[in-house]
């Protein structure tokens, strides 16, 4: 597995990857957002024999950094890639100097949350009717220095 950051000439590749992997009430990237993150973001790729197998966007704005959106092909799921893009999102945001990481995550989705909970993010609040289909969500929070990835 290759970790390396997005491309322009990944995008078309990432998009189809989140239409296989979200649905419209969890807020999935567009073609043009794709776009843009490659350009502007922390937009991190898991390669395995040349396929994207899966991605991490990190939205960082001034003193936050935000786990926008993982995501990982089914067929390699099972295989630490989301594990690795965590670490590898986590390591860079420490070198930047940030105190934390944040993310939201429905709570539905107990396999996400318990690969963040062992990563070390604690749920610090709920967002009631987050998701478009009125599911909802954790604020969950990674705070460095008191927990490390």
């Amino acid at each position: 597995m290759i970790l390396r950051k997005a491309h322009t000439s990944d995008v078309k590749a990432l998009y189809s990857l989140e239409r296989e992997l979200f649905s419209s009430e969890n807020y999935p990237l567009s073609y043009g957002s794709f776009y843009y993150h490659a350009k502007n973001s922390f937009l991190l790729l898991a390669e395995v024999d040349g396929v994207i197998a899966g991605y991490i966007l990190v939205l960082i704005k001034r003193r936050d950094a935000k786990l926008y959106s993982i995501g990982v092909k089914d067929s390699f799921r099972g295989h630490g890639i989301s594990k690795s893009l965590l670490l590898e999102a986590s390591k860079h945001l420490q070198s930047l100097g940030f105190k934390k990481f944040i993310l939201e995550v429905r709570v539905d989705n107990t396999i996400a949350i318990s690969l963040y909970e062992k990563n070390g993010f604690k749920v610090v609040k709920s967002l009631n009717a987050f998701y478009k289909d009125g599911c909802d969500a954790y604020l969950m929070e990674l705070n460095y220095g008191s927990e490390k990835l």
